[in-house]
C-alpha cells in the first residue's frame, strides 16, 4: 500500500518537473529553429518598401568617446536586427513593420559609417584599428548599394538621405597657409621688441633673416595658390627660430603686454587712416577727372566754330507739347547728362514722345549743345539752356541765392580749417553753392506751360521705358518718390534738427525719407498749393542753418511733407554711389538705378562692379572722347 501511495506520487512530481524544465527548453529550442530559418538574407530580401527619407545628422562625440560609442552602436544594430526580425508578423502589418525595421537598419548603418570615419579622423594612428572600422564601413556601404539594387530590379524608387554631400561639408580654406605666415611675422616682431631677445643678437640677426625671406615669399599674395613653392621650407625655418625665441623669452606676461601694445597702436592706425580716407573720399569727389575737363573744352572749341545755324536743335516746336513726355535735367557735367539721355532713350517704346529739357552753367553751355549736336538722341528732341537766361532768379527773389552768395556761407566753405571727421564734412562739397543744385524747387516757374514733368539726375541710368510714370495718379500730391524709409539713417531725424521747436512741433522725426534723382511732378497742383513760397518761408527761418544743414533734401522733405505720393521700389533704385552690397536681382529689376553717393561711376573711385552699367551707354570710340583719351 505504502509503495502504491509512493508510485502515486512520483508521477505528479514527474509531470510537473516535465512542465516546469523540459517543456521551456522544448519550446526555446522550436523558437530557435525558427529564428534560424529567418535567415539574414531574407531579411533584407524585402527593401521595396525601403526609405532613406531621414534627415541624418552629424554625430557630436568627443574623441574620447568615439571608440566606445562605435562599438556600442555596432553591436546594437546586429542586436536590434534579430530582435526585430522575430517581431515580424504575417499579412501587411507585417510588411509595414519590416519596412520601418529596414529603414532603422539603414539609418543605424549610416550612423556607424559617421562615427567610424570621425574615429578615423580623431585616432589616424592606430592603423590596426582603422583596418577594422574600414571593414565595418565597407560592410555597411555593401547592404546600402544592395538594398538600392534590389529595389530598382523591383521597379520601386528609393528617396535618397537628406545628407550633406561629402563636398559640401568640406570646407577647404584657399587662405590658411598665407594667415599663418602673417602670424609668423606678428610674432617675430614680437620676439625683435622683447628685452630678454633684444640682448641675443645671434638670435636676433637669424630672426631678421627669416622675416626677410618670410616678406619675399608673401609678397602680395592673397591665397595659398599665389605662393612660392619654397613657401614651406620658409614657414618651416621661422617655426624653428620663433621655438628658439621662445626659449630664450619664457615670460608669457612680457609676450602678453607686446600684444597687447600692438593692438592698440593698430586699432589708433586703423582710426586713423579711416579718418584720413573719408576726407580723402570727399576731396575726390569734389575734383574733376582730366578726361571730364578736356571734354567741355574741346566741345567748346568746336561749337563755337559752327554756323549760328548750324548751332540749332530740330523739333522745337514739341517743347511745350502737353501729350508729350517731358523730363527736367539740370548738370553741368556733359557726359553724364549723355548717359541719361542715351539710356532714357534707348529703352524708350516710342523715343519721338520723349522730351528732354537740359540746364546747364554758362561755362558748359557751349559744350553740351556741341555733344548733343554731334550725338542726336536718336528721334528725342533736345532743349539746352543757360541758367543765366532765368533773370527772374536772382536773390531778390530766391532766399537761397542770397544765402549762397554770402560771406558767411563762402567762409563756411572755403576757410582754412583743420579736417574734422563729423558728418559736416560732406556737406562742404562746394556743389551746395551752385544755384544748379536748387533749381529742382523752381520746376513751376521754368516749365509755365508743362502739367507734368518727370525730374531726373545727372548720376542715374534709365534701364526701362518711363513712359509709364505719366499714367500714375498722384491724388493729389505734388511729387511722385521711392520712400528710403528701410534704414534708420533715411528718416527726418537724420536730416533735421529737432532740437529746435520749430522741427520738433511740425515734423515727426521717425517719418519716412524718400529720395530725388527720378521723381513725378504734378505742376498743376504745385501752382494749387504754392510750393515755391513754402520753400522759401523755410528757406528764410533757415538763414544761420539752425533747421537743417545744407544740400536739397532736407528742406524737399520740408516742402513736400505730407505732399508725397509713394511710388513702388522698382521705379528707382539707390546705393550704387556708396553701397557695394546692392543686390544684382535688384538692380535688373528696377527702372532706373542711382549712383547716389561719392563714388561716381565716372570717377575712379566708383564702384567696379556697377560702373558697367554706366558705361555701356557710351561710345568711347566717339572722337571727342578719343581725343580727350578717355576709356571705359
Amino acid at each position: 500500500m505504502k509503495m502504491s501511495m509512493k508510485t502515486w506520487m512520483r508521477k505528479p512530481v514527474l509531470v510537473l518537473l516535465f512542465v516546469t524544465v523540459l517543456a521551456p527548453i522544448v519550446l526555446y529550442t522550436d523558437r530557435l529553429a525558427t529564428f534560424s530559418s529567418f535567415s539574414i538574407d531574407e531579411y533584407v530580401s524585402e527593401p521595396s518598401t525601403l526609405s532613406l527619407n531621414r534627415d541624418v545628422r552629424s554625430q557630436n562625440l568627443l574623441p574620447q568617446e568615439l571608440s566606445a560609442a562605435k562599438e556600442e552602436t555596432a553591436s546594437d544594430v546586429y542586436l536590434g536586427k534579430s530582435t526585430r526580425s522575430i517581431q515580424l508578423l504575417d499579412g501587411e502589418r507585417s510588411r509595414k513593420t519590416r519596412q520601418l525595421n529596414e529603414e532603422s537598419h539603414e539609418h543605424d548603418a549610416i550612423v556607424i559609417r559617421q562615427v567610424t570615419q570621425g574615429f578615423h579622423e580623431a585616432d589616424h594612428t592606430d592603423n590596426r584599428h582603422e583596418s577594422t572600422e574600414n571593414q565595418k564601413l565597407k560592410a555597411s556601404e555593401h547592404k546600402l548599394l544592395s538594398t538600392e539594387a534590389e529595389t530598382k530590379k523591383e521597379g520601386k524608387s528609393i528617396e535618397p538621405a537628406k545628407t550633406k554631400s561629402k563636398k559640401a561639408d568640406e570646407h577647404v580654406l584657399t587662405d590658411t597657409r598665407v594667415k599663418y605666415l602673417k602670424d609668423q611675422l606678428i610674432r617675430a616682431r614680437v620676439y625683435l621688441s622683447l628685452s630678454a631677445t633684444r640682448t641675443n643678437t645671434q638670435f636676433i640677426k637669424e630672426l631678421r633673416l627669416r622675416m626677410k625671406e618670410l616678406q619675399r615669399a608673401l609678397g602680395d599674395a592673397t591665397k595659398d595658390a599665389d605662393l612660392p613653392k619654397n613657401a614651406n621650407e620658409k614657414l618651416k625655418a621661422m617655426e624653428q627660430t620663433l621655438a628658439k625665441g621662445k626659449q630664450i623669452q619664457d615670460d608669457c606676461t612680457a609676450v602678453v603686454k607686446k600684444l597687447r601694445a600692438i593692438i592698440h597702436s593698430t586699432e589708433e592706425q586703423l582710426r586713423v587712416h579711416k579718418k584720413q580716407a573719408l576726407f580723402l573720399t570727399h576731396l575726390t569727389a569734389k575734383t574733376v577727372p582730366k578726361g571730364l575737363h578736356c571734354l567741355p573744352l574741346r566741345l567748346s572749341t568746336e561749337y563755337y566754330s559752327l554756323d549760328s545755324s548750324a548751332q540749332q536743335f530740330p523739333n522745337q516746336e514739341k517743347l511745350h507739347h502737353p501729350n508729350l513726355f517731358h523730363y527736367a535735367l539740370f548738370s553741368d557735367n556733359v557726359l553724364a547728362t549723355a548717359v541719361v539721355v542715351n539710356s532714357t532713350v534707348s529703352n524708350a517704346k516710342d523715343p519721338s514722345k520723349h522730351v528732354f529739357h537740359i540746364v546747364t552753367d554758362r561755362l558748359n553751355y557751349a559744350a553740351m549743345r556741341m555733344w548733343f549736336l554731334a550725338n542726336p538722341a536718336g528721334e528725342a528732341t533736345i532743349q539746352v539752356e543757360n541758367i543765366e537766361e532765368f533773370t527772374w532768379l536772382n536773390a531778390s527773389y530766391s532766399p537761397v541765392l542770397k544765402q549762397l552768395g554770402s560771406q558767411n556761407m563762402i567762409d563756411y566753405y572755403f576757410k582754412t580749417r583743420k579736417s574734422e571727421s563729423d558728418s559736416n564734412l560732406k556737406f562742404r562739397n562746394p556743389k551746395y553753392l551752385s544755384i544748379m543744385n536748387h533749381l529742382r524747387f523752381y520746376l513751376a516757374e521754368i516749365f509755365p506751360k508743362l502739367s507734368k514733368v518727370v525730374f531726373l539726375d545727372d548720376d542715374i541710368v534709365v534701364q526701362k521705358d518711363l513712359s509709364g510714370l505719366w499714367s500714375i495718379d498722384l491724388k493729389g500730391k505734388v511729387i511722385g518718390a521711392v520712400e528710403t524709409c528701410g534704414e534708420n539713417f533715411h528718416r527726418f531725424d537724420r536730416y533735421l534738427n529737432f532740437s529746435n521747436p520749430l522741427i520738433a512741433t511740425n515734423f515727426n522725426p521717425r517719418a519716412c525719407g524718400w529720395a530725388y534723382g527720378m521723381n513725378v511732378f504734378d505742376l498743376e497742383e504745385w501752382r494749387k498749393q504754392n510750393i515755391t513760397q513754402v520753400y522759401h518761408s523755410w528757406q528764410k527761418l533757415n538763414n544761420e542753418r539752425q533747421l537743417w544743414k545744407l544740400g536739397t533734401l532736407p528742406p524737399g522733405l520740408i516742402t513736400f511733407w505730407k505732399r508725397v505720393y509713394p511710388l513702388e521700389r522698382t521705379w528707382h533704385v539707390l546705393g550704387l554711389g556708396y553701397n557695394p552690397s546692392v543686390s544684382h536681382r535688384e538692380i535688373e529689376k528696377a527702372a532706373v538705378i542711382h549712383y547716389n553717393g561719392n563714388l561716381k561711376p565716372w570717377l575712379e573711385i566708383g564702384i567696379p562692379k556697377f560702373r558697367g552699367y554706366w558705361n555701356r551707354f557710351l561710345d568711347y570710340d566717339q572722337a571727342y572722347m578719343r581725343d580727350c583719351n578717355m576709356s571705359p
